[in-house]
């Protein structure tokens, strides 16, 4: 996906959303354990919200606890040349 605009991945990952809930919808025959079962895509989209939460959160810490500044390594650097 290198050189996609942020644009671009959207629709595509709205288009698979709806063609996955469409697959659901055709060929699943549900057997519900619990009643948000029932609910026509609940596990694709949750499976999907669950995966882009994954992602932002590791997003979010590696920016946080792993990135460091570009200076990081001669900051303890004495300059007495």
């Amino acid at each position: 996906m290198v050189g996609m605009s942020t644009k671009k991945v959207l629709i595509i990952c709205g288009i698979t959303l709806l063609l996955s809930i469409a697959a659901e919808i055709l060929f699943v025959h549900h057997h519900a354990y619990f009643w948000w079962h029932e609910f026509i895509g609940f596990d694709i989209i949750y499976g999907f919200a669950g995966c882009a939460a994954f992602i932002v959160v590791s997003k979010f810490l590696g920016k946080v606890l792993l990135q460091r500044p570009e200076n990081y390594y001669d900051r303890g650097e004495d300059d007495n040349d």
